[in-house]
C-alpha cells in the first residue's frame, strides 16, 4: 500500500489523515529518520526556511512533496514538488509574492524592518471551516498523485480564502534563476553563434512565422495570471481611435506597463503580453550565467568597441547626480557573448549595452530596450530588432541633424487601411497626421508621423516613427503609436502643464520618457520643428519614394536582405540572444540586435548618447540635405520628440 509520511501536528493534520484513510499514513513533527520509505510527503504549515529544508531533505531522495501552509489569511496547497525537475515551492513562492504583490503588507513589512522595536501583529484566527476545506482539496490533491493522476498538480498551486471558502486554481512559470531548482547554464562562445535558419512566412504577405491564433493559445495559459503570472494585470483602452491594450509586468521593487496596438483588441492584448516578454528578457540576463568579467584591453580582440556605440556628453559625467562613470577600457566589467554578422563569429559584448544597464553600478551608458524584440524564431526576432534599430537612428538622425525630409501623401500610397487609420484618426480625435519619408543612407523604409492638434485639441504636436520592409507597414505602426500617444499624453498634460512649460525653458528638465512627447505638446515647442513642418515642400507619392516591395516566401530572406544592406556600409550587426527557458518553452525568442554606429535611443536629455557616432555628422552630407560634414556646434540642442 501507498504510504503518505505528513509532516505535521494539530487538528489540520489530524483532518488530513482522516481523508486519507484509504492509503497508509504515517506522522511525524518533523524531519527525522524514515522518510525514504514514503511515496509522498505531505508538508503542513510552516514557513520559507521549513520549505526550504523540506526541499533540502528530499530531493536527495527523489521524494515527490506537497506543501500546504498559510500565508496572510490565505491557504495555499501546492505545488508538487519533483526533486530533480524545475518548478518548486520557492518558485511559487516569488510568482505569487511578485504578481499578487499586496503594498499594505509590504507597507507593514517595511515598518518593522525600520522599527523592529514595534510590537509584533497578533496572529490572525482562522476559521475551523476553511481549515476544513483546505484539508479536503490537500488529501485530493495527494490521492491523484498516488494513484498516477497528477498531471494537474504539477507547476500550479490552489489560493483558498478561509473565511469565504473561494478557491482557485493558478498556473506557476518555473522561475529560471530559482536558487533551489533553477538550472541556469554558463554563457558560452559556443551557444552564441548563430546558423540562420529557413523560416517560413504564414503568407507571402505576412512578415510573421506564426498567427497571433497559435499564440493565443499560451500566451494566456503560461504567461498571464492576476495571482501568480509573469503578468498579472490588463486593460484595453477603449479612448484610442483603435483598439489598444496594456498589460502589467511586476517587477521586483515596480511595474513596467506593456502595450500592444492593432484592430482588435484580442490581438492587442495578445501583443502587450509578448512586449512583456520582451521587457522581461531585456531587463536583465535571466536565460544564461555572465561569466565573463575583465577589461576591454585584455578583451579588445574578441570584443566589440563600446565606444562605437555611442557615448554621453564629457560634461554630463562631471554633473554630480549623474549616475553614469565614464567608460575605463582599463576597468573590468561583465561581458556577453553575443554574434557578429560582419565578423560570421560569436563576440563578446558588454552586458551593460546588451541589457537595461539603469539599475547596474558602474554603468557608462543609458542604455534601454533599442533593439530588442520578440519572435515565434530566431530570425523573426532578428529581423524585428533590426528595424527597430533603423525606426530610432532614423528618428534620431533627422532630428539632431534637422533635416527637412520629404513629405509623403498617403493618399498615393494605394493602401486602404493605412487611408482609413489616418481619417478615423481625424475623426475621432481631431488630429491630422503628416507622413515624413525618413529614410537614411541604408535605404530601408523610414517614416517618420506627425499628429497635429487644433484649437480644441490638448496637444499641438505629437510625433512617432516606423520602419519597414514594406513602407505601408512602417507608416501604418506609426499612426498606431500616433493614436496611443495622444489618449495617453493628452491627460498628462492638463496635469503636468506648468511643468511641461518649464521643461520648454529649461532642457535639462525632460527627465523621463513622457517628458519627451509633454513638451512637445505645448504650441510653443512648434518652432523646434520648423526643419520638418515646412508646408511649402511638394508631396511625394510612395511608389517615387520607395519603388515596388520585393515579396519572398521565407522571412529569412528578408532577413538576409537586411544584413546585406549593412553590410556593404560596413556597418556590423551584433545579436545577443536575451531568451529565457520561460519563452523557449513555447518556441519564443528574445534577442538584442546592437549596430554600432547607429543612434540609440535614449530619454531624459541629458542621457542623449551620440558622442563618437561620427555617422550622425555625415550621413545629412551623403544624402544631399547638407553640402558638409556637419560638426557638433550645428546639432540640434533640443531634447527630441520621441514619445
Amino acid at each position: 500500500m501507498n504510504t503518505v509520511l505528513i509532516i505535521g501536528e494539530g487538528v489540520f493534520a489530524d483532518t488530513v489523515c482522516q481523508h486519507l484513510s484509504g492509503f497508509r499514513t504515517v506522522r511525524k513533527p518533523d524531519f527525522g529518520e524514515g522518510l525514504a520509505s514514503a511515496e509522498l510527503v505531505l508538508v503542513l504549515g510552516g514557513n520559507a526556511s521549513d520549505h526550504l529544508q523540506a526541499d533540502e531533505m528530499l530531493r536527495p531522495l527523489g521524494i515527490p512533496w506537497l506543501p500546504c501552509y498559510v500565508s496572510k489569511g490565505e491557504g495555499v496547497v501546492g505545488p508538487l514538488v519533483h526533486p530533480g525537475t524545475t518548478g518548486c515551492i520557492q518558485c511559487a513562492e516569488t510568482r505569487r509574492t511578485r504578481a499578487g504583490r499586496d503594498l499594505e503588507v509590504m507597507d507593514d513589512e517595511l515598518m518593522r524592518l525600520l522599527f523592529p522595536e514595534l510590537p509584533p501583529s497578533p496572529p490572525a484566527v482562522l476559521p475551523p471551516s476553511g481549515l476544513r476545506h483546505l484539508a479536503c482539496i490537500l488529501s485530493a490533491e495527494a490521492a491523484k498523485v498516488l494513484q498516477g493522476e497528477h498531471a494537474q498538480s504539477e507547476n500550479r498551486i490552489y489560493l483558498v480564502n478561509l473565511r469565504t471558502l473561494r478557491t482557485s486554481l493558478h498556473f506557476v512559470l518555473p522561475e529560471h534563476i530559482c536558487r533551489v531548482c533553477g538550472r541556469l547554464p554558463d554563457d558560452s562562445m559556443q551557444e552564441a553563434a548563430i546558423a540562420l535558419k529557413p523560416c517560413k512566412k504564414l503568407n507571402r504577405d505576412s512578415y510573421r512565422s506564426r498567427s497571433m491564433h497559435e499564440l493565443g493559445q499560451v500566451l494566456g495559459r503560461d504567461y498571464w495570471d492576476s495571482r501568480t503570472g509573469l503578468l498579472n494585470g490588463k486593460q484595453y483602452d477603449f479612448l484610442s481611435a483603435f483598439a489598444s491594450a496594456v498589460a502589467n509586468l511586476p517587477m521586483n521593487i515596480s511595474n513596467e506597463v506593456t502595450g500592444g496596438h492593432s484592430h482588435s483588441f484580442a490581438d492587442s492584448e495578445l501583443a502587450a503580453i509578448l512586449e512583456g516578454l520582451e521587457r522581461y528578457c531585456g531587463f536583465a540576463p535571466r536565460g544564461k550565467r555572465t561569466v565573463v568579467h575583465d577589461s576591454y584591453l585584455r578583451l579588445k580582440d574578441i570584443a566589440m568597441d563600446p565606444s562605437q556605440a555611442g557615448f554621453h556628453a564629457q560634461a554630463n559625467f562631471e554633473q554630480p547626480d549623474f549616475p553614469f562613470v565614464p567608460f575605463d577600457p582599463a576597468a573590468k566589467m561583465p561581458w556577453v557573448w553575443g554574434y557578429s554578422f560582419l565578423r560570421n563569429r560569436p563576440i563578446l559584448v558588454p552586458e551593460r549595452l546588451a541589457y537595461y544597464s539603469l539599475s547596474q553600478p558602474g554603468s557608462f551608458v543609458y542604455e534601454i530596450s533599442n533593439g530588442c524584440a520578440i519572435g515565434g524564431s530566431l530570425e523573426e526576432a532578428i529581423f524585428y530588432g533590426l528595424l527597430e534599430v533603423v525606426e530610432r537612428d532614423s528618428f534620431l538622425l533627422a532630428w539632431y541633424a534637422r533635416l527637412p525630409l520629404p513629405r509623403l501623401d498617403y493618399r498615393s500610397s494605394g493602401d486602404k487601411e493605412l487611408f482609413v487609420m489616418i481619417e478615423r484618426l481625424r475623426a475621432v480625435t481631431g488630429y491630422d497626421v503628416q507622413l515624413y519619408n525618413s529614410t537614411m543612407e541604408n535605404g530601408i523604409p523610414s517614416i517618420w508621423a506627425v499628429a497635429k492638434g487644433g484649437a480644441d485639441q490638448a496637444l499641438n504636436l505629437v510625433c512617432a516613427a516606423g520602419a519597414h520592409l514594406d513602407p505601408i507597414r512602417a507608416a501604418t505602426s506609426a499612426v498606431h503609436e500616433l493614436a496611443v500617444t495622444i489618449t495617453r499624453i493628452e491627460e498628462r498634460l492638463r496635469d503636468r502643464r506648468e511643468e511641461a512649460e518649464a521643461m520648454f525653458r529649461d532642457s535639462s528638465l525632460v527627465q523621463q520618457m513622457e517628458d519627451h512627447a509633454l513638451l512637445y505638446g505645448l504650441p510653443q515647442s512648434e518652432e523646434r520643428l520648423a526643419f520638418l513642418l515646412d508646408g511649402h515642400r511638394p508631396l511625394r507619392t510612395f511608389e517615387e519614394s520607395f519603388g515596388p516591395v520585393a515579396m519572398n516566401d521565407d522571412l529569412t530572406d528578408d532577413l538576409k536582405r537586411l544584413l546585406e544592406v549593412f553590410h556593404s556600409l560596413k556597418l556590423d550587426v551584433l545579436v545577443v540572444d536575451q531568451s529565457t527557458s520561460e519563452t523557449l518553452r513555447n518556441g519564443l525568442h528574445c534577442v538584442k540586435v546592437l549596430v554600432p554606429g547607429m543612434l540609440p535611443m535614449t530619454f531624459g536629455h541629458r542621457f542623449a548618447r551620440i558622442h563618437g557616432l561620427d555617422r550622425l555628422l555625415e550621413v545629412p552630407m551623403k544624402l544631399g540635405y547638407s553640402d558638409h560634414k556637419l560638426s557638433v556646434e550645428e546639432l540640434n540642442p533640443y531634447p527630441h520628440p520621441f514619445p
